[in-house]
């Protein structure tokens, strides 16, 4: 048997783009011959897919499902949307959606299941979706919420077809009341999120970092001030901060004489019992994606060549 050495496999990465492994598995199968390995991985895609792989995939689509109690969403990224448009690619978003309530928001676990039809993980698919479709492709990230009683719904903003679009939310529910009722306040409560893009449930729910860095600004901001004229201008200026960045206290856009906290109360006598909202999710296409960012690179980097 032929030892494929470290310089081999260097070399043949070099020569292909492909992963190490994808390389040292290439040269065993050709007992370390680089062309005959070249042309191997050529075969298998993996040298299509791998030269793919350090380009930011920052289009595609979401996915999103809500069945009852449950719902999750996904990002699977493209390089274009001229790809997220393909019907391959979509079916390819909508089955990862699919298995990604079982996945309870676990990006590796939901990488690993077994893509539908296939004897391929998500993973493996998506990999090898590359090499067909000709772009690099990442399925980026996963959350999924749940509640024990009550709905959450789903709402997707620029759909290009069921359950796949540019922006999608899930609402949860808590309440014993009339499903069907608490679906339709759901989903209302999902297109403000979209609309409004809130980034917590109430003023508790802010992050500190983000309340002390809000702070930091009103201070900034206001020196030489008075410290009891501080005190009182840092406090309205956080409960600013918080009606129009919290979902609860910002104006409700299907009607703007109230809060979102007012319309879910009102909505409780035609559900017929007490409603909290007990969280949302809320996935816009490429958000915080920097085109430059190399941690992000690396990672679609181990995606694609199997590193993961």
């Amino acid at each position: 048997m032929t030892t494929i050495s470290a310089a081999l496999v260097k070399e043949l990465r070099d020569k292909t783009g492909a992963g190490m492994m994808d390389c040292k598995t290439a040269l065993t199968e050709t007992n370390g011959d680089i062309e005959a390995a070249v042309d191997w991985l050529r075969k298998k895609g993996l040298s299509k897919a791998a030269k793919k792989s350090g380009r930011i995939a920052a289009d595609g689509l979401i996915g999103i499902v809500a069945k009852g109690h449950v719902g999750a969403v996904v990002e699977v990224n493209s390089e274009t949307d001229f790809v997220a448009r393909n019907d391959q690619f979509q079916s390819i978003v909508r089955e990862i959606t699919g298995l990604a309530v079982a996945a309870n928001g676990d990006l590796a676990k939901l990488l690993a299941a077994s893509y539908p039809g296939t004897s391929n993980t998500v993973d493996a698919h998506v990999k090898e979706a590359v090499a067909t479709i000709g772009e690099n492709l990442s399925v980026r990230r996963t959350t999924a919420i749940a509640v024990k009683d009550g709905v959450v719904a789903d709402y997707v903003h620029s759909r290009v077809a069921d359950g796949l679009g540019k922006i999608g939310v899930l609402v949860a529910l808590e309440s014993a009341g009339d499903e069907p009722a608490l679906f339709e306040l759901g989903r209302m409560i999902a297109m403000h999120v979209a609309a409004a893009s809130p980034i917590a449930l109430d003023a508790a729910s802010v992050p500190a970092d983000v309340m002390a860095r809000e702070k930091a600004i009103l201070e900034d901001k206001n020196q030489g001030k008075k410290p009891e004229m501080m005190e009182k201008i840092i406090a309205g200026g956080l409960k600013a901060y918080a009606k129009e960045n919290c979902l609860l206290e910002q104006t409700y856009i299907h009607d703007q004489s109230k809060t979102v906290a007012q319309a879910v109360k009102e909505a409780e006598g035609k559900v017929g019992a007490p409603i909290k909202v007990a969280g949302f999710v809320r996935y816009a296409l490429g958000e915080g994606i920097d085109k430059k960012e190399e941690d992000f690179a690396a990672e679609v980097a181990k995606v694609v060549s199997g590193q993961r």
